[in-house]
């Protein structure tokens, strides 16, 4: 069980309302995280939302046995296992790492989804920030492969006119 002060500085949790947090406290259970250790692989399942206490976690995918490729990072404050609210395909669809000694706050996806369903006006709030986040990094990933495609020779030959 996490402390509501922890669950404020959250930044995803921002339009939670006090009855919201303390529905979700008693699910929240912490997680330490040391340096270089991994707390989940892509493709396993996804059955919990994390928020990030404090630390760095570092999301990356593998291109190949020899290629890691690096995502983003997560800050203390901010939150990841996004698949854990989908209600499609709950896999991970990266690794996450620690970069640092961290300290996760874990709480399982179908009951947050669930506080949300229960209090539908900042549920929508909550769910226009994650909107946001995905969007940026769509943008982000759009602007990454265009760059791809112009700067390696195969590539731009292929959009060529």
């Amino acid at each position: 069980m996490a402390p509501i002060e922890d669950l404020k500085r959250i930044l995803l949790l921002q339009d939670f309302t006090d009855s919201m947090l303390e529905e979700l406290k008693p699910l929240v259970q912490s997680r330490k995280g040391k340096e270089k250790e991994i707390i989940f692989n892509e493709n396993e399942p996804a059955e919990f939302f994390l928020m990030l206490k404090t630390g760095k976690v570092l999301l990356e995918v593998e291109v190949s046995p020899w290629v890691m490729m690096s995502l983003g990072s997560v800050k203390s404050g901010h939150s990841f296992g996004w698949s854990a609210l989908s209600s499609a395909d709950r896999t991970h669809k990266s690794n996450a790492l620690c970069t640092e000694p961290s300290e996760i706050l874990l709480v399982p996806g179908a009951e947050f989804l669930k506080i949300l369903d229960r209090h539908p006006e900042p549920g929508y709030r909550v769910m226009k920030n994650i909107f946001a986040i995905f969007k940026r990094r769509l943008e982000r990933r759009t602007v990454q492969l265009i760059n791809v495609i112009r700067n390696y020779p195969e590539m731009s030959e292929l959009v060529q006119e």
